[in-house]
């Protein structure tokens, strides 16, 4: 088996590791709560690559953080996610009707429960990690609160999404682009090496070099993310393709083109390596997955 299948085996143990423990904790309901848990449910154990919970927990192993704490951390980490994307998904925002391979939620339910559902799931994310079964140390489960609320609010996520929607009938330049993806796709990535260096106790030398890999790396995953949507099977990805030109939204592909856009993600993938320097052979599970972004270029 090679370097790129051994890689790609790793990221389908990982996501089913976290697919199990959103499974445990979202189980399903009787009563008037039935459809809502349903719809949690359905966003939240769909097919997905988990690609924030994978960086957390590979991230968390370099440091030999204990398990448990990193995959409910990751966990909460993807509940944060799968509601972005139940609330994305929304006729109000970018009203796609297919995610993940299979209906978005306002599709299979209705809008009021997608709403909920989201606003369920991001709850959620905080209960997890206030639970000591997280981790024993309130003030260790007090930071991953508080750094996943400024990375899912109005300077992380959501302020992206704003920006994304403000944007939408003007025109638009590199570095607004830039800036509003290193929010929206970008905050959420740079909390998964965050929150693992936090659960590990990392020295500031290894937090900083974390925060500038997953800088670099979630900025690149957005650009590949660009080309993928440009040049992309829709079957294959399992939803909705060429979003951005059908709604006159620039991106990084028509800003650089194809080509400029894959040049920025192979500087983009050079200097994130660059950055694990400082950890050497514990960082090759992170050097590998600069690889898998960059395959997604072409």
């Amino acid at each position: 088996m090679g370097e790129a299948q051994d890689f790609e085996q790793r990221l389908k143990e990982v996501a089913d590791r976290v697919t199990v423990a959103l499974d445990q904790l979202i189980p399903p309901a009787g009563g008037p709560e039935a459809d809502l848990m349903r719809a949690m449910r359905h966003a939240a154990l769909a097919n997905g690559k988990r690609m924030r919970p994978f960086f957390l927990l590979e991230t968390g192993a370099m440091f030999d953080a204990p398990e448990k704490t990193l995959l409910r951390a990751a966990a909460a980490l993807e509940c944060v996610h799968c509601y972005s994307l139940v609330h994305d998904d929304l006729p109000c925002m970018d009203d796609d009707d297919f995610r993940r391979g299979q209906p978005t939620v306002h599709k299979a339910f209705d809008e009021a429960t997608a709403v909920l559902a989201g606003d369920a799931l991001l709850t959620l994310a905080f209960k997890i990690l206030a639970s000591s079964e997280t981790h024993d140390d309130a003030s260790v489960r007090a930071l991953l609160i508080e750094r996943l609320a400024d990375a899912s609010g109005a300077r992380g996520m959501v302020g992206g999404q704003m920006i994304d929607m403000l944007e939408s009938d003007s025109p638009r330049d590199l570095n607004t682009i830039t800036r509003m993806q290193r929010l929206k796709t970008g905050a959420l990535i740079s909390y998964a090496t965050e929150a693992a260096a936090i659960i590990g106790r990392a020295r500031e030398a290894e937090r900083n070099a974390l925060a500038g890999f997953s800088n670099d790396l979630g900025l690149a995953y957005q650009i590949a993310d660009d080309l993928l949507d440009a040049t992309g099977d829709e079957d294959a990805v399992g939803k909705p393709l060429r979003t951005d030109d059908a709604a006159g939204k620039a991106n990084f592909v028509t800003l650089l083109g194809i080509d400029g856009a894959r040049e920025r993600v192979s500087i983009l993938a050079a200097q994130a390596k660059e950055h694990l320097a400082i950890f050497r052979e514990k960082a090759h599970i992170l050097l590998q997955s600069v690889d898998f972004v960059l395959d997604r270029t072409h």
